[in-house]
């Protein structure tokens, strides 16, 4: 059976300005995600892994090549575009959490679904009882653990049922036994909506969990 790709990456090379010389970051980087799948993204720091999910959720442009999501040629939207895009199909989960401190945890994990227009406050309480989050959705951020705000920020990608999850480093700031709690429910959780995730890990033992494993070295796919 043939799995339409969900995410193609195709021949994607990007550089940022250096002296004397541009500093190629990706050199003709190719792959595929289909609906469903867990990938890892592996790499020594500076390997070009984060601007590779960057530039996979629409937040930069390559210097070269394509990237198609669900058909459409993410490269040639406008600003715009693109932000509707990942407001409505891409759930982005940050190592630093990002989440806003004048909203509280029930508001937080909210808001990208409202503003796709698609809150359902069902899941969303389904969502908190599963992240073990149900007690404290009227407090705030600060008032939370490390642990607890990373969960709300999966809480958050996850509310508007996105096709893709892109996670750039999400247990980073964690120590072992949080972050492999908060890997566990996020992959129950994408498994549960079908969405596809792609997760930037620098844990040779988090990227087992995961059905495939991407190495990125020098820029390019080893």
């Amino acid at each position: 059976m043939t799995h339409t790709a969900l995410l193609s990456i195709e021949d994607l090379w990007k550089s940022y300005p250096g002296s004397p010389a541009p500093v190629e970051i990706l050199r003709g980087v190719s792959f595929n995600v289909t609906g469903g799948e867990t990938v890892a993204l592996t790499g020594e720091s500076g390997s070009g892994k984060s601007t590779l999910l960057h530039l996979a959720g629409g937040l930069d442009q390559p210097d070269k090549g394509r990237i198609l999501f669900d058909g459409t040629d993410v490269a040639s939207l406008d600003d715009r575009r693109r932000a509707a895009l990942r407001r409505d199909k891409v759930g982005v989960v940050f190592q630093q959490f990002n989440l806003i401190p004048s909203l509280d945890i029930r508001d937080n994990i909210a808001f990208q679904a409202r503003l796709a227009g698609r809150h359902d406050t069902v899941w969303c309480a389904a969502l908190s009882e599963r992240l073990d989050l149900s007690a404290h959705l009227r407090k705030f951020p600060e008032e939370l653990s490390g642990g607890q705000q990373q969960r709300v920020a999966v809480g958050r990608a996850l509310a508007p049922r996105p096709a893709l999850v892109l996670a750039d480093e999400p247990t980073g700031n964690l120590d072992v036994a949080t972050g492999d709690a908060v890997l566990a429910l996020m992959l129950d959780l994408v498994a549960e909506t079908g969405a596809a995730l792609l997760m930037v890990t620098h844990s040779e033992r988090l990227a087992a969990r995961m059905s495939r494993r991407l190495h990125l070295s020098a820029g390019q796919l080893a």
